[in-house]
């Protein structure tokens, strides 16, 4: 796969970014809620956003000659399953990781009360449908923009690192979006370490699969915790009592 042929992609970074600002405002207004009100609706948002973004990489590849596929090297036998497994398990351990150091920078506490804002219980029947949709769509939404569009997109590899994991880094800021400077400041930091390496093994490897797979487990994982506070409030209160 030749590097940057389709530098105009790289544009589509702040895509989601954009996007999940417009979506909470724009759903607190109609709802006459603030926007923190409304935070537990962040993984159904998240799931419908990977949807539109997945479309319109395919339509940015197809513009260039290229498929989804291509645009983002995704092939079988790059590795070894052995090997998969253990940089999955690597690339997990560094996501987690980040959750505990951010926590303690911005709070004091390797899990402070606010990491519970992404587990907020909602209606069970959501709960259920997005345990499946949030990790099938997340990795291919995610890291087919920041990786296929963002790493791919510039020759420098400085620059092939950099703008697409701030870019990745950055969304997360806005999922949920809470206009508040410590906790935005608690999301950015949590997720920088795993973006980072992410763009680098990929830049390097040219292999989105450990990557992909690692993603869609630790979505999977937040998912289940969701599913596991709405199917019962009293699960949700005793986690906040504990922290």
């Amino acid at each position: 796969m030749t590097e940057n042929k389709n530098s105009k992609a790289a544009f589509l970074l702040p895509f989601r970014c954009i996007v999940f600002v417009l979506v909470f405002v724009i759903g607190a207004a109609i709802t006459g809620k603030d926007v923190k009100d409304i935070s537990n609706w962040w993984s159904i948002v998240a799931s419908a956003v990977n949807i539109v973004t997945i479309l319109i990489i395919v339509l940015a590849a197809k513009k260039s000659g290229r498929t989804y596929r291509e645009q983002l090297n995704l092939k079988k036998g790059l590795d070894t399953p052995k090997r998969t497994i253990i940089l999955v398990i690597l690339f997990c351990a560094v996501g987690m990781s980040g959750m505990y150091i951010s926590g303690l920078i911005c709070y004091g506490s390797v899990m402070p009360k606010v990491t519970l804002n992404v587990a907020a219980p909602m209606p069970l029947a959501l709960a259920i449908i997005n345990l499946i949709a949030l990790p099938a769509t997340i990795a291919f939404a995610e890291d087919g923009l920041y990786l296929g569009c963002g790493v791919n997109s510039f020759k420098n590899k400085y620059a092939a690192v950099i703008i697409p994991a701030f870019f990745y880094t950055l969304q997360h800021c806005f999922i949920p979006t809470i206009f508040d400077a410590k906790y935005m400041l608690y999301r950015f930091l949590m997720f920088l370490p795993l973006t980072v390496i992410f763009c680098v093994y990929y830049r390097r490897k040219k292999n989105p699969v450990p990557l992909m797979i690692a993603h869609a487990v630790l979505d999977f994982a937040t998912g289940m915790l969701i599913l596991i506070t709405s199917s019962s409030a009293q699960v949700y209160e005793k986690m906040e009592s504990m922290l």
